[in-house]
């Protein structure tokens, strides 16, 4: 009797161990394909308040649309930059903020991905910034062609925005990891007013905090690491945004927002971290000091 109860046992558990693989394997299946072929479809807006010390008070409620790393071809394609847009123009912003990498290792891409860039509606216009895989394909004929179709490209350059309630300095620095970022350059002759700067990369934002003229730092290319797994987050980032993931950052008289991005690059999945359209609503830092319970 307790040899046949045994046995009965072990063969349960077999039959049990079995059927556990099988599951193990068919959710490992299932993950890897929502990971590869649906997530990275996913377009979230994140809507975020940043609170910046000094904001003249008119401008208390100024949103910032921002996008990054649309890398296209070969793996995103033009109809989620289309619906990426679509979203932004419904977002009332009052500029937009590209930060970078339009394409991913064919600058031809831009052809068709400056076009549907063009057709982003804010107040202000559309503001952008290379980054690292513009600069490594042909960073000339990415800069052009967003400027032929009303882009703005700011390399280690500054515009002044007239906005309704106050001037908006907005720079722009060269990339990072592979051109010549100049801080000095880009805010020569601008005036004293609240400064936002795009740079691609972000863990370079402390040496633009410690210039004490950046209020808010705009950066991409961490991809907020494509994949974040449960209690250990991304497995991988790339150089020069290693220390700055996603989100929002104080850095102690600066603020930093990193956005997760459009595309992707290889391997192409997405896992618990969405594509991102970020919309940031610059917020007075002593009205909400004031008003705990505003934002």
């Amino acid at each position: 009797m307790d040899g046949r109860r045994a046995g009965i046992s072990r063969r349960g558990f077999l039959k049990a161990f079995g059927a556990s693989l099988f599951g193990i394997g068919l959710g490992g299946a299932l993950t890897i394909k929502y990971a590869r072929e649906i997530e990275p479809q996913l377009l979230q807006i994140e809507r975020v308040d940043v609170p910046l010390a000094g904001l003249a008070p008119g401008l208390d409620g100024t949103r910032v649309a921002c996008l990054s790393d649309f890398h296209l071809h070969p793996y995103t394609q033009i109809e989620l930059v289309r619906e990426c847009v679509q979203l932004v123009n419904r977002l009332d912003a009052d500029l937009a903020c590209l930060l970078g990498d339009y394409v991913f290792d064919r600058a031809d891409a831009i052809l068709e991905l400056a076009p549907v860039l063009a057709g982003i509606q804010t107040r202000s216009g559309s503001f952008a910034v290379l980054g690292n895989h513009d600069l490594w394909t042909d960073p000339a004929l990415i800069a052009s062609t967003l400027e032929e179709h009303h882009t703005t490209v700011l390399s280690n350059a500054h515009r002044v925005l007239d906005l309704p309630g106050g001037h908006l300095v907005l720079a722009g620095l060269d990339d990072g990891w592979s051109g010549n970022p100049d801080l000095e350059q880009a805010l020569a002759g601008a005036p004293q007013a609240t400064t936002l700067l795009m740079l691609h990369e972000p863990d370079l934002a402390e040496q633009y905090r410690d210039s004490g003229r950046v209020q808010l730092q705009l950066s991409g290319h961490s991809h907020g690491g494509q994949v974040r797994l449960p209690a250990i987050g991304a497995p991988f980032l790339p150089r020069y945004a290693q220390k700055y993931e996603q989100g929002l950052y104080d850095l102690g008289g600066m603020r930093l927002y990193v956005t997760r991005g459009i595309g992707v690059i290889g391997p192409p999945l997405r896992f618990n971290c969405r594509p991102e359209i970020a919309l940031l609503t610059l917020r007075s830092a002593s009205r909400l000091q004031s008003n705990p319970g505003a934002g």
